[in-house]
Parts: structure tokens; sequence; C-alpha cells
């Protein structure tokens, strides 16, 4: 009789997965948030959008730095803020990335960023004097935490968390599809993406680095490479989009935290593949402050990060150079 239940039991489980893969199918939810677009595709049993919608909502009044109620805000304007577990995640893992990367990721460049345009206030004329004013109270060794608890050593230190929260969103989403049983999916918010299993033809996920063409009004869209990846976070950082002319200048977003000017030398993008999203978009931003010489060192020293850079050679010409893994990516 325990056989012939046991055996039952076998036949249903076997019924029930079969049904169970049938059923699942591709979906695809798009829509904007942190001021830039989201596609996420994903097989599974039904859509998800309604729950991608609120948890994206959740990351957004963490860190925003453009509501004045988002823990990040508050933070900023030194006023009282609940627990928030993703902010004090992400603030734990900035810091630890600025450390590994002696400053060149730094959360703490905000004012830096107004004033030079880039942030959530208007850029002011910038002067050396100012700029040796805003460095007095810029540096992430300027923000203590212990566990939840961050104590700036001065009122006016504030953090921009532009260059993870993004990809800090991506890996959100990815955790959400994971805990509705979902294993094949691409998240992808602003550029910045996670992919896990298989595409709809069953292969891995098809994702192309742009070539760093100066485009301010984000429509050029040729392509440098193709990377075929999958289980991975990618990012890519870039002076070519994001930038402004002053006097005959060009300005790009990219601070350097240490000099408080916009970053000056031939690497025009940073591509990065790391276990998370948040990782490779925190550590492209850093690849674009160090510049190529110390990328690649860096890059060297750190097996779990592969990392693709375009610069320009001394005659102007654009260069490629990657690091000793990223060749499987590209392959066909």
């Amino acid at each position: 009789m325990k056989r012939i239940l046991s055996f039952c039991f076998l036949i249903a489980l076997i019924t029930g997965t079969v049904f169970i893969l049938s059923s699942s199918k591709y979906y695809t939810n798009e829509g904007r948030i942190f001021g830039t677009s989201y596609h996420i595709k994903y097989a599974g049993t039904k859509d998800l959008g309604a729950d991608i919608e609120a948890e994206l909502r959740r990351v957004n009044q963490s860190m925003s730095m453009f509501d004045e109620g988002s823990t990040l805000s508050r933070f900023n304007n030194n006023r009282p803020f609940p627990q928030d577990a993703m902010f004090t995640e992400v603030l734990h893992l900035s810091q630890q990335i600025a450390e590994e990367t002696h400053g060149a990721f730094d959360i703490t460049v905000a004012p830096l960023v107004n004033i030079w345009g880039f942030g959530f206030k208007n850029k002011s004329n910038v002067t050396p004097q100012v700029i040796d004013s805003i460095l007095t109270f810029v540096g992430y060794e300027k923000l203590q935490i212990k566990g939840s608890t961050f104590t700036k050593q001065d009122p006016r230190l504030a953090i921009d968390m532009g260059a993870v929260a993004k990809g800090y969103g991506v890996d959100r989403i990815a955790r959400l599809l994971e805990s509705k049983g979902c294993k094949n999916y691409m998240v992808e918010i602003g550029g910045e993406v996670f992919v896990k299993g298989e595409n709809p033809e069953g292969k891995r996920w098809s994702l192309g680095i742009n070539k760093p063409v100066d485009d301010s009004t984000h429509t050029a869209n040729e392509i440098q490479t193709v990377l075929h990846i999958t289980n991975r976070g990618i990012a890519t950082s870039g002076n070519y989009r994001n930038f402004y002319y002053k006097g005959g200048k060009k300005y790009a977003h990219t601070i350097d935290p240490k000099t408080g000017y916009p970053v000056e030398h031939s690497l025009l993008s940073a591509t990065v593949i790391a276990p998370t999203c948040a990782q490779a978009d925190a550590y492209a931003t850093s690849f674009m402050v160090m510049g190529l010489e110390a990328a690649r060192q860096f890059v060297g020293q750190h097996k779990d990060l592969q990392t693709y850079l375009i610069y320009a050679d001394s005659q102007g010409q654009l260069r490629t150079w990657m690091s000793a893994g990223m060749s499987k990516y590209i392959q066909p």
C-alpha cells in the first residue's frame, strides 16, 4: 500500500511540475523610475507588474535625491528618519567600496556634484576657493557607521547614491523575482542590468555595450560589442551622455572626490561585470574616477570583477582593454 501511495505521489508531483512549466511564459514590464526607464523580462506563471512597481517605489522612497521625504533627503538635511534597511544596506556597501578604492568611489561627493550642476541643486559659480571650502566636509572617512547608526563629522556632509541606487534597484527586483519562483529573467534600469538563467530562446542573455560617442540627447545607440551572459550584474559608466560645455570646455559628470573637479583623462567608458548589479554600478563609477591604468591594476587584484574599458589613444582614436575573464562573455 505504501508503495502504491508513493507511486501516486510521484505521478502527482510530475504532473504538477509539467503543468507549472507548461503554464509558465515570459512577461515584460516597462516604466519609469529614478528619472529613467526600466525594462524587465521574466518567465513566470503570472504578471508581477504591480509587485515590481511597488518595490521600485520603496527603493525610490529610500534613496531619492529629489524627494524631500526620502530617507536620503532627511539624512542630508539632518532631519530624523525611520529605520530603513535598504538605506542601511546601500550605505554599508558604499563605504566598503570607498575603502577598497581609496576614495575613488565616495557617496559624500554630493555637494561637489551639485555645485558642478549634475546633482539635485542648480550649479553655482565654481572657483578654487569654493572647491577648497567644500572639500573640508567631503570624504567617506567623515561619515561613521555603526550598525544602523550614522554619524557625520560635519552637518554639511551630504550623500549622493546616484552611482549605486539604480544597480541596487535592479538587485531588489531580482530578489523579488526569485522570491516569486522566477529563475529566468532580465532586469534593466537605466542601462544597469542583472540577468539570470536563460532568455526566451533558451540561450544566455545578450547585452550590448554602447560606443562612447558624445550624446547628451541619449539617442545614439551604436554598439561597440555584445556580451552573452547570465547570473551576473552588469553596469556601464561613461562621460559621453551626461556633460555640458561652458566657455568652450567640456565638463563631465564624473567628479573626482579628492580634487573636487570633473575628471579629465582618456577613459571614456567602463563596463563592469560583478556578482551584483549594485557592485557593478559602484565599481564602474570608481573606474571612471581612477582612469585607465589605475582601473586596470585594480581589476587585476579583484578576480570577482570583469571589465571592458574604452579609451582614447594619443591620436584620439577609440581603443579597448578587457580583463582576462571578459573574453568568455564576448564569444558568440
